[in-house]
């Protein structure tokens, strides 16, 4: 028995032995069949093995099944995107992708890059591993009470945000920041967090400082947090803000979008108008929307 097994087995370490085949040699068809059950990174992985893999790999039937329902939608921003920015024509993975015949794996490669609209105030991409929908919306795109008059508020240019600059708020009574978006969602659950952080951010010799001197109001009254839909979802929550010097997402509220081809009016907003006393030294970067299960690797997550 061991001797027959082992006769079955050649160089490669699969197949060689009674009609001299390997995994090399099953038909794209049967691979492409198991890859259905793999996620985008681990079929980019699996196509590494040998032809058979590779070309499965990149199929359309495969990525066709990774991509948001309203993938054509999507692709039809992107390109538009593209478009206004002068990007060129059809290097793999950085190519216009509106077309139906765009292969479906470039499409999916397209997507993952972030996709600025609305005057570059908002971006969407799709997460490489799970192809989950995610959104940025920059505090540039919001309403923030009184962020005209320089006593209270200014505008920082940072490389520690993806719009590189962030709304600061220097002293004020009343603070209420509100926005809202229509969308065409992916179906699916969501969740949405404001992302903030006590004092200026900026960089000194490799370090980051946060002149707490400027840091107040903020541990005598949680801040209200709330979101709503045009089809009557609400959530609210309160929190203290806290931990200066870090960028912290500040979990506002989930919603679920039950169809991809209707426009969700997602509203949300952020207050605290307890009028007692002042509170400033706080900065507003965006808003994020990501996939409820997304995995989060960089930034404190409260409430």
């Amino acid at each position: 028995m061991g001797a027959g097994a082992s006769s079955m087995v050649g160089p490669e370490g699969y197949g060689r032995g009674w009609e001299q085949t390997s995994l090399g040699d099953m038909p794209e068809s049967c691979v492409a069949a198991v890859l259905l059950y793999l996620d985008p990174l681990e079929i980019c992985q699996v196509a590494r093995l040998n032809r058979a893999f590779r070309g499965a790999a990149s199929a359309d039937c495969i990525w066709a099944a990774k991509l948001p329902a309203n993938h054509r939608y999507l692709a039809a921003l992107a390109a538009a995107a593209d478009d206004d920015c002068g990007c060129d024509g059809a290097a793999e993975g950085n190519g216009r992708c509106c077309s139906s015949a765009t292969i479906k794996k470039e499409k999916y490669a397209r997507l993952c890059r972030p996709t600025p609209f609305d005057g570059g105030t908002k971006e969407f991409w799709i997460e490489k591993d799970k192809g989950g929908f995610c959104m940025s919306i920059s505090s540039r795109a919001m309403t923030i009470t009184g962020r005209d008059d320089r006593r209270y508020w200014s505008h920082l240019s940072t490389e520690e945000s993806r719009f590189h600059s962030v709304a600061y708020l220097q002293q004020i009574w009343w603070l209420e920041v509100c926005g809202e978006i229509d969308f065409c969602f992916p179906a699916g659950s969501y969740s949405l967090f404001f992302r903030l952080h006590l004092g200026r951010p900026h960089k000194c010799t490799g370090r980051r400082g946060h002149g707490s001197e400027s840091i107040h109001g903020w541990d005598i009254k949680p801040t209200r947090f709330q979101l709503s839909t045009s089809d009557d979802q609400h959530t609210e929550s309160e929190c203290y803000l806290s931990k200066p010097g870090r960028w912290i997402l500040y979990h506002v509220g989930d919603f679920v979008v039950s169809s991809s081809d209707e426009v969700t009016e997602l509203k949300f907003s952020m207050m605290q108008i307890d009028c007692t006393h002042t509170k400033g030294g706080l900065c507003v970067d965006s808003v994020f929307i990501f996939p409820k299960d997304h995995r989060y690797e960089e930034e404190c997550v409260l409430c």
